[in-house]
This record gives structure tokens, sequence and C-alpha cells, in this order.
């Protein structure tokens, strides 16, 4: 009878979003709390589980990605994502100019998020796409694929962090197995998918907006480089120094101190705030609006994040998790595979790559605790799972097509294909991996 209630709760959490339009973070917050009663939870105990499930999960992942969304919208601004683009563009070339967007990408897809860096990088893609008299769709989807995969995949996004906090994940394994993973399904959902669509023509009718960027001169490539990169620098840097010491040695405990995300991103806010803004001749006060803006744009991701959070707690203290977990492990699936394949029909139904990863979190949550899973690999199985076909319930998929001025079916065999292959080729990955690690 539990299972029957939650995949009812399920259901009527996909009609509240897709059929009703109902706020997301409403939708799950009502759902648990329905889900919570007809599991038989004491009402007494409901507030201290809806309290837990959103202090737990958002306790020490708010500041993560504050601080992340602060970094993004400062790359975005200085104009040191622009300057990246750029750089790579002359670099490559007109033979290889797929690969220099698919580099750009993945390189401004680390600190921005995927809606920030579409709008910021579509002038670039129509630029390039004009002055080498090719195809839109050609240039533009390598880059798209890679922005696509490093938001599904890869910390400090919203919800490949989420799951990691929730499956108690290393974030540094899940940050290199996330690379590795991600890189194969670029590059084979990018430039080389890309040289089936050269003769795919849209129409765009919308004008693209201008770049993102203040007054003055953009960065150099060296410190829009530097100041991109700079939280992997510190945490994998902090990481290899801590490794060497000797352990317990007040190197080592300093090490393993800047190491901690939190502190290696409040660093590295510190430091951009300097390289990008002060340095580039922008007030202080200019910067604090930024970032002002920054939490502005990720205020509802956050309140999404943490009702999800809600909802795990509910399934974990009625104990429905255990008992579907019984079941699940009753499908002789691997579990990987059965987590992935979990967000993807979420992510069918759902339409959000976020949304459908955080809600079969608490659904896939219990397999952990069920069989050696590595908490790394459910995270990226998980997150490839909600990047699984992308269609018309999906606002990227409109941005994409309207964007770039294709037909549906156009849309179907370049978008929509692109993120079913970066899914799939992201699983083969990650079972390949588990192969491998075990």
């Amino acid at each position: 009878m539990s299972i029957l209630i939650l995949f009812a709760c399920i259901v009527t959490l996909i009609l509240l979003i897709t059929w009703g339009k109902v706020s997301t973070f409403l939708a799950f917050l009502l759902v648990s709390i329905v889900a919570a009663l007809l599991l038989g939870m004491p009402m007494h105990d409901l507030p201290k589980a809806i309290s837990k499930g959103l202090g737990d999960t958002l306790g020490s992942l708010v500041i993560i990605i504050v601080l992340g969304a602060m970094l993004g919208k400062l790359v975005a601004f200085s104009g040191a994502a622009q300057k990246i683009a750029g750089v790579l563009k002359h670099t490559f070339g007109y033979k290889y100019v797929t690969w220099a967007m698919s580099i750009t990408g993945f390189i401004v897809g680390i600190p921005l998020f995927y809606n920030v860096g579409f709008v910021l990088l579509i002038p670039i893609i129509f630029s390039v796409a004009a002055n080498y008299k090719l195809p839109l769709v050609y240039v533009g989807l390598p880059m798209l694929a890679s922005l696509s995969v490093m938001h599904g995949f890869v910390p400090p996004h919203p919800s490949a962090m989420a799951l990691a906090i929730q499956f108690h994940a290393d974030l540094v394994r899940t940050f290199l197995y996330g690379i590795l993973v991600a890189i194969p399904a670029i590059v084979l959902a990018g430039p080389i998918f890309a040289l089936t669509l050269r003769r795919m023509q849209g129409k765009p009718t919308l004008v693209f907006p201008d770049a993102q960027v203040a007054d003055g001169e953009p960065p150099g490539i060296g410190i829009s480089l530097f100041s991109a990169l700079l939280p992997v620098l510190i945490i994998g840097t902090a990481h290899i120094v801590a490794g060497l010491c000797a352990v317990g040695s007040p190197l080592q405990t300093m090490t393993s101190f800047i190491a901690e995300p939190i502190i290696a991103m409040v660093f590295t806010i510190c430091i951009a705030t300097y390289t990008l803004g002060i340095a580039m001749g922008k007030r202080l006060s200019t910067v604090m609006t930024i970032y002002a803006d920054a939490v502005k744009d990720i205020a509802m991701i956050l309140l999404i994040i943490g009702s999800a959070g809600i909802m795990k707690q509910v399934f974990l203290e009625t104990g429905v998790s255990t008992t579907l977990a019984a079941n699940l492990q009753g499908l002789n699936l691997p579990p990987l595979l059965l987590a992935w394949l979990i967000t993807a029909v979420l992510r069918l139904c759902l339409g959000s790559a976020t949304v459908a990863g955080l809600t079969a979190a608490g659904i896939v949550y219990p397999l952990l605790t069920h069989g050696s899973v590595n908490p790394s690999l459910m995270v990226l199985a998980v997150g490839a799972g909600s990047l699984f076909c992308s269609h018309v319930n999906d606002t990227s998929f409109w941005l994409f097509k309207e964007y770039f001025g294709l037909s549906m079916k156009q849309t179907f065999l370049s978008w929509s294909l692109m993120e079913t292959l970066v899914s799939i080729i992201g699983l083969i990955g990650i079972l390949l991996l588990n192969l491998i690690i075990k």
C-alpha cells in the first residue's frame, strides 16, 4: 500500500507541475505534506521532518551554490567568458571551429549555470557562424552540448551539488569522475554529432542579446581562465598537497581546511572580486550589485532543492524508502542503471533536468543503503538520466528552437537527439567507470 501511495504522490507532483502549472516549490511542499499524512506520519512529527529535510539539504549546500552563482555572474559580466571564446575561436580556426566551441562551453560551463551560459554565448555562436559562413546549428550545438553536460554532471551546479550532498558523495571524486564521463559525452554528442547537421539550415527571426559585458576593456585570457577555473584549482591543489603531507601536520591540517568546498569558494570570491572586478576598474559597489543580482537568479532554485529534501526526508522517516528499496532490488537491474532509468522517466514527464534529478534523489536514495554502490557514480547516473531526451515540456528545447529558427522536426533531430546521446553516452561511461574502480 505504501508503494502505491508513493507513486500516486509522484504522479500528483508531475501533474501539478506540468498540467496545473503550480510553482515547483509549492508542489513539492504540498505533495510532501500529503504523502506524510497518507503514509501514517504523526502530525506532531511533520513540522520536524519538514525542518530537518529542508535544513539538512540546504545547510551545507546554500553557501556553495550562492557563491558559485556569484562567480558565474562576475565571469559573465566582466567579459571573461567572451574572451575565452574569442581566443579559442582564433586559435582553432575554421577547420576545427566546432572543437573550439566545445572547449569554450566546457570551460565556461564550470562556473556558469546553463541558462546564463546559453544567453551569454548565443552572440558568439551567431558571430562565428556569420564570419565562417557556417550553419548556426553546426556551430552552436557543440558549445551547448558542453554547457548541458557540465550543468547535469558536475558540481558546483545546483542539481549535481544537491545530489552529492544527499548521497554523501565525496565532492572531489564526484567532480573528477564527472569530468571523465563528460569528455567523451561532449566529444561524441558535440563536434562528432554536429557533422551530421552541416546541412541543417534555420531561419532565425529573433534578435539575439548583446554580450553582457560592462564598460571597459575585458580581462586578458590568462586572468579569464584563472578566474573561471579558480575553484577547481584551489580544491585540486589543496587536496594534492594535503595528500603529500604527514597526517596531522600543520600543513596537512591547513590544506585540508582550504580544500573544503565552502572555504575554497570563499577564497575564490575574494580573489575573483579583485581579478575580474577591482583590477578591471570596477567599483566594489558595482561588483556587489552583480553578486546581489546573482542571488536573485538562484533564489527559486534553492527553494526547489530544499523542498525536494523535504520529500526525501518524508520518504525516509515513514519507512517507504526501505520498502521501495526491497522492491527495486527485485528488478535485478544494476543500481546505477536503475537510477538512470527512473530519472530519465521523470525527465520525460517533468521537463526540467534539475527537478527530475532532485525528484529522483528521494526515490533512488535507498539503493545506496542496500548494495555496494559508489555514491559519486550514483550522482552521475542521476545526472545523466536528468538530461535524457529534452522535448516540448523543457524550456531549453524552446530556447534552442526559437534562437536558431528551427522547425519542430529540426529541433527534435538536433537538440533532442543531442541530449539523448549525452545521456546514454554518459550512462555507458558511468557503467564502465564502475567496473574499473570496483
